[in-house]
């Protein structure tokens, strides 16, 4: 039997050390790029269009307002017509997979990494992260954050400062600490 590297764990779900030399690499590759994209002269969308479709696994269309933060880049798939306002931060330990018509406003947080409960475990510095997917013509409120492992639906509203822990049905409108369905839309 194959051992399995701290990425393939990583992206399996598994507990995994993100201490790892070579995840060490990828999320400095990652933020390196970051910088370039943050630091790149706004006037040239075609340019910073490029990098952020050189960073993504997967990127239909999209414009990411500066600043923009994540840890490895490859794990992120966006469809068409993706917007993001300044501040956007995704943590792609695991795939984040967004539909087209995607609205995020400033300040919003995308987290597929968690840490363990028990404290001995989170002491060694393992984690695992678990896959985020935001269907097609959703927007996400100011200062929003979507938590690991949460699917939301087509059409739905994620009010500003939510915090999603839970997956959230199409046509919805989610607000609150943990985040609540308000009405369908």
């Amino acid at each position: 039997m194959t051992k399995l590297t701290e990425k393939q764990k990583m992206m399996q779900g598994i507990e995994y050390f993100p201490s790892d030399k070579l995840l060490q690499k990828e999320r400095s590759d990652a933020k390196r790029m970051c910088m370039q994209f943050n630091a790149h002269d706004i006037d040239d969308r075609k340019g910073s269009r490029k990098i952020i479709k050189a960073l993504f696994g997967e990127c239909g269309s999209a414009w990411i307002e500066p600043y923009f933060f994540c840890d490895y880049g490859y794990n992120i798939s966006v469809g068409k017509n993706f917007y993001a306002n300044h501040g956007l931060v995704i943590l792609d330990a695991a795939k984040v997979t967004i539909g087209d018509d995607v609205l995020c406003a400033p300040g919003v947080l995308i987290s597929t990494a968690t840490h363990p409960l028990d404290p001995v475990k989170r002491k060694k510095g393992i984690e695992s992260a678990h896959p985020v997917t935001i269907g097609s013509n959703v927007w996400i409120g100011m200062g929003a954050k979507i938590l690991d492992g949460v699917t939301i639906g087509d059409n739905s509203v994620i009010a500003a400062g939510a915090v999603v822990n839970k997956d959230v049905e199409a046509g919805t409108l989610v607000a609150g600490v943990p985040a609540k369905v308000i009405k369908a839309l």
